[in-house]
C-alpha cells in the first residue's frame, strides 16, 4: 500500500521555437500525492541535443527534497525537441524510478524514420531502451524501475485533476508560464 502523500516529481519543458538552437527551460514540480506542492526545481537543457538526461540527473541529485522522492515522472522521453532522455540511466543515477507519460499511443515506427530523417539515428536505441508501451486508462506509460502494478497504484493517487499526473500537469503551467508570459496549452 502506498501513502496517499507519496512525494513524486513530475517534470515537462517550456514552450521553445523549434527552428532556433538554443535552450529550453525544463522545470519539475515536486508534490506530495496529487494535492500538495512542495517544491520547483529547473535546469535548461540544449534544442534537439543530448544533455538532458546528464542536466535532468543534476538538477536531481542536488535538490533538497531528493532523500524524500519515491518516484519520477516525465511527459514524453524528450525534452526540448529530439533532446532523448536516457531513462534506465536517470533512474540508476538518481535511484527513483521512472515513469513516462504519454498522451496518445506512439507511433514508434514513424519516430525512428523522423529520427533517421533529421540524423539523430543514435536516438533510436535510448527509444528502444524506455521499455515496452503500456496502456493504462486513458493514457500509455513507460517504466523503468517498478512494476506496472505499483506505477498504477501510485497514478491512481497522483492523477487528480486529468489523466495526467499533477505534477506534470503543474510544471507544464509554470514552464509556459515563465517562458511565455501566460499558461496555456496542454496542461
Amino acid at each position: 500500500m502506498i501513502k496517499k502523500e507519496i512525494r513524486v516529481l513530475g517534470i515537462d519543458d517550456a514552450p521553445f521555437n523549434k527552428f532556433k538552437r538554443g535552450k529550453v527551460l525544463v522545470v519539475g514540480a515536486v508534490y506530495r500525492g496529487g494535492s500538495f506542492l512542495d517544491g520547483i526545481l529547473s535546469t535548461k537543457v540544449n534544442v534537439d541535443g543530448n544533455n538532458a538526461t546528464e542536466k535532468i540527473i543534476e538538477m536531481i541529485n542536488k535538490c533538497k527534497f531528493k532523500p524524500q522522492l519515491q518516484c519520477i515522472f516525465l511527459d514524453g522521453i524528450a525534452v526540448g525537441g529530439f533532446n532523448v532522455i536516457d531513462v534506465k540511466e536517470l533512474n540508476k543515477k538518481t535511484r527513483i524510478p521512472v515513469i513516462i507519460i504519454i498522451r496518445k499511443n506512439p507511433n514508434i515506427k514513424k519516430i525512428k524514420e523522423t529520427l533517421i530523417r533529421i540524423n539523430k539515428k543514435n536516438k533510436i536505441k535510448l527509444i528502444e531502451n524506455a521499455g515496452s508501451v503500456v496502456s493504462v486508462g486513458k493514457i500509455y506509460i513507460q517504466l523503468t524501475g517498478l512494476s506496472v502494478e505499483r506505477a498504477k497504484e501510485i497514478l491512481k493517487i497522483v492523477c487528480t485533476r486529468s489523466l495526467i499526473p499533477e505534477p506534470i500537469r503543474i510544471a507544464h503551467l509554470i514552464a509556459s508560464g515563465v517562458t511565455s508570459g501566460e499558461s496555456g496549452g496542454k496542461a
